[in-house]
């Protein structure tokens, strides 16, 4: 009986330290990239801000993609209808 959950867990496990991993990497370039604004001067600020168009919205096909692994997380345990719902509704509003 375990030995058909410990794959189950074994994954949840390795996919919440790569999540884990992404965040801290995520949060360390989200500081040194504060860092290095901070130290340019105001009208390079200014000009970088006018220069950065809007972020793009995902495409069908992306959103598609991620409704596809969230619904394969779903079916392989790791998430529950409750998380599902969320995730869903998040990237079905930014279509």
């Amino acid at each position: 009986m375990f030995r058909r959950r410990r794959p189950i867990a074994r994954a949840a496990v390795v996919g919440g330290v790569a999540y884990t991993a992404g965040k801290a990497s995520a949060n360390s370039a989200a500081a040194s990239a504060d860092q290095s604004a901070a130290a340019e001067p105001p009208e390079a600020q200014q000009q970088a801000a006018v220069a950065d168009p809007a972020p793009a919205e995902p495409s069908a096909n992306e959103s598609m993609e991620e409704l596809t692994k969230l619904k394969g997380l779903l079916d392989a345990g790791v998430l529950t209808q409750a998380e599902f719902d969320a995730q869903k509704q998040k990237i079905l509003q930014t279509m």
